[in-house]
């Protein structure tokens, strides 16, 4: 959600600017201007009627230039943003949009083309209305008009063609998933040379194991290029091993990261008879002790630098670290490069950017801290070697997300993707930690706010998914070739079954999808890295928020009804194999103090007090990690760090009081640190904020966002031990269909 990262901001489309727009101080309505310094403004409602205009343009506008753009800042939504183009103010001279929630600074983008006419002459301006509501905060920037950019030309011609084809892929998605094939791959497992599969035929002739690469779809797409026939067809039963690593001619192909399927020959083609299953079992190469954690607390973002002295002073057990991979990842030699062999090619990661994350993996490793190392992927526009960026960005990413998915469409995308985590990983995951270990990883940034985080296009629900599920299947398997305890971590915001921004979905609809993969592609040990904010980011009274409730129907979860999360995550059906409940992180929140005023920095240390004593009695929930661990001024005017800006006047970096009571929590002194809190929640014991939380029936999935996916039965069933079938016998290669 604040995953601040202000790199390139400033260089995208600058080269598109032409003329830069001014709002005027003095003609406001129901509205609060102010200059948030920075050539960034604060606007703040404060009726029913609110609205600004811009200072009269002072050159005309260049023909073409009909895109009006600007970056903004916002914990809040806007159902409408309406532009007017004066003079006169007219209902026929303007256009409408959405301000989504941004937690990020992201762009905004609004195609004028069709209502701009002759507008654009010396003497010109505009009125922005903001809604018909007080109290919506937002910060703007940079306001501009430019041309059109390629994606917006090639989305506009394109737009029916991809609606069509986007509804074909998720009917076929959901009649493979949802679909009860007669045969079924029980097993995989994956060693240092070979790939075995158990898997079962009854009474079917003419079958064969088709190898899926993990860059092609299943339900639409699939090529069945490598079918291995079966010995002893029509047995009820099969083991089988086929080769690890593939020659393809230009790369050396790791089966490791490919599913399995059977299929049966037919005239026409071939026809799926099982679903496809990715590798249950990896052999590590390294035998790593499992990770126990000491305590709960742990910060988020964490990195070697100042203040390192608070892993010790905090007592903290549990960091993440943020992982550009395409700012590591380079395609050409250089003498600020480290070469690395990766599926028969080299490839090379950047010296500066490996020894700053050794230096802070290395401070973690000391102090035995577990790290969960967010990976993020730039978009193409902001990653410093532009091969790099465009193997790695999806092909559908559009230019308003901050950060975009995984390019998992492409054999090329796969193994520049591959080779980054596969670099990462073996370096963090030696037994003598040199360099640092890397525990877990979490794929990605808050995927349910994927428009801005995670970026893919506007995109049906499953569908990004089944992308976003593919992306964590391959961090995990490459993970667990060197670490036998590695898991991936889906990122999540606390818009738990609501929200309203059209862009965004639902955290529990993409839980119960992730939980479907599992249960028809073969369970994996995967996490959740759960944010949940209060309410509104800025107010840290979370005990005061309303939107929640302690269903597994709530609109959000956050720190008021973490309860929530902990019974649903204690469900049989949400178990990994249906009896070992999943690791829960809550990766990155942080109550608010509005300013450095004694009552505010008061109610942010009572926040941080007051989620702590719920979460302390919640065996669902393994850790916290506090961000921001020191207060950032990329965040849009939030203050959630433990300690004060750097930059502040008064006490740069200082201390704030939540410092002391992180400090205090889970010690001795925890009692008497967090007594003053009582009084501000309004509670007279620790007793009365803890939720004793019913008996829940089991949660449905959305048939708006779920896309009537059927409950996840298949979890724990019983897979082949590797004597029930007899030993794996070589599979023979039968060509390409």
């Amino acid at each position: 959600m604040l995953l601040v990262s202000l790199q390139g901001w400033a260089q995208q489309n600058v080269q598109l600017q032409q003329c830069c727009l001014q709002l005027s101080v003095e003609k406001v309505h129901q509205l609060e201007l102010s200059d948030a310094g920075n050539q960034t403004w604060r606007v703040v409602t404060t009726g029913s009627d609110p609205y600004l205009f811009t200072e009269p343009l002072t050159t005309a506008l260049e023909k073409g230039y009909t895109v009006l753009t600007f970056e903004y800042f916002s914990t809040d939504y806007l159902d409408q943003l309406q532009v007017f183009f004066g003079p006169p103010i007219s209902e026929n001279q303007s256009l409408s949009g959405e301000l989504g929630v941004r937690e990020g600074w992201t762009s905004f983008s609004l195609d004028l083309s069709r209502v701009i006419g002759d507008w654009g002459k010396p003497g010109n301006f505009l009125r922005f209305d903001f809604g018909s509501r007080s109290g919506y905060q937002v910060q703007i920037r940079n306001i501009r008009f430019r041309k059109p950019n390629q994606q917006e030309l090639a989305r506009a011609a394109n737009y029916e063609k991809k609606n069509k084809t986007e509804a074909v892929h998720k009917a076929a998605l959901k009649s493979y998933l949802n679909r009860n094939y007669p045969l079924e791959v029980q097993r995989v497992w994956v060693t240092a040379d070979s790939v075995i599969i158990n898997g079962t035929t009854p009474a079917e002739q003419h079958v064969y194991l088709a190898e899926v690469p993990v860059y092609e779809d299943i339900a639409w797409d699939a090529s069945f290029e490598n079918l291995f026939e079966i010995p002893a067809a029509g047995a009820s039963s099969f083991r089988i091993a086929v080769p690890r690593y593939h020659d393809s001619g230009d790369q050396l192909a790791d089966r490791l990261l490919s599913k399995w399927a059977l299929v049966k020959k037919q005239e026409g083609g071939v026809e799926l008879r099982s679903h496809a299953r990715y590798a249950d079992t990896v052999d590590a190469l390294n035998d790593l002790p499992e990770m126990h954690l000491a305590g709960k607390k742990g910060i988020g973002g964490f990195h070697a630098g100042k203040y390192l002295s608070d892993l010790d002073s905090l007592g903290i057990t549990s960091v993440t670290v943020n992982m550009w991979i395409s700012k590591m990842l380079r395609s050409q030699p250089s003498e600020t490069n480290i070469p690395f062999k990766y599926g028969g090619k080299t490839w090379y990661a950047d010296r500066d950017w490996i020894e700053r994350h050794d230096r802070t993996l290395r401070e973690a490793a000391k102090r035995d801290i577990l790290v969960s190392s967010i990976v993020l992927i730039d978009k193409a526009v902001n990653t410093p070697d532009k091969v790099i960026g465009a193997l790695l960005e999806h092909p559908d990413c559009d230019p308003a997300g901050i950060y975009s998915m995984a390019n998992m469409t492409s054999a090329e995308g796969v193994e520049a993707y591959a080779a980054a985590m596969n670099f990462l990983a073996r370096r963090y995951s030696r037994p003598d930690e040199r360099y640092g270990r890397v525990h877990h990883w979490i794929i990605h940034n808050e995927v349910d706010a994927g428009w801005v985080w995670t970026n893919m296009g506007e995109v049906d629900t499953l569908l990004f998914m089944d992308t976003y599920h593919k992306s964590m299947r391959l961090v995990q398997l490459i993970a667990r070739q060197y670490d036998p305890h590695a898991k991936a971590f889906i990122s999540l915001t606390h818009y738990w079954n609501w929200t309203q921004d059209r862009h965004f979905y639902h955290s529990r609809d993409l839980l119960e999808i992730l939980l479907k993969y599992s249960a028809v592609e073969g369970d994996f040990d995967w996490g959740i890295a759960h944010h949940p904010y209060p309410e509104s980011l800025f107010e840290p009274k979370s005990w005061e928020d309303e939107k929640v409730d302690f269903t597994f129907d709530t609109p959000l979860i956050t720190f008021k009804n973490i309860e929530v999360l902990d019974a649903w995550v204690k469900q049989p059906k949400t178990m990994y194999l249906g009896k070992y409940k999943r690791t829960v992180f809550l990766s990155e929140q942080g109550p608010n103090s509005r300013d450095y005023s004694p009552r505010n920095l008061a109610e942010q240390a009572a926040s941080m007090a007051y989620v702590w004593k719920k979460m302390e009695v919640l065996d669902g929930i393994d850790a916290f990690q506090f961000h921001n661990w020191i207060d950032n001024r990329g965040e849009g005017g939030l203050r959630i760090g433990l300690r004060r800006f750097p930059d502040d006047e008064e006490d740069p970096g200082g201390k704030k009081p939540v410092w002391y009571v992180y400090r205090d929590l889970g010690t001795p002194a925890e009692a008497s640190s967090i007594e003053f809190a009582l009084e501000i929640i309004g509670v007279d014991s620790w007793d009365d904020v803890r939720h004793p939380m019913p008996a829940l029936p089991e949660t449905k999935m959305s048939p708006n966002y779920g896309n009537g996916l059927p409950a996840t039965d298949a979890i724990g069933r019983k897979l082949p031990d590797a004597g029930e079938v007899g030993p794996p016998r070589e599979g023979k290669f039968v060509g390409i269909f």
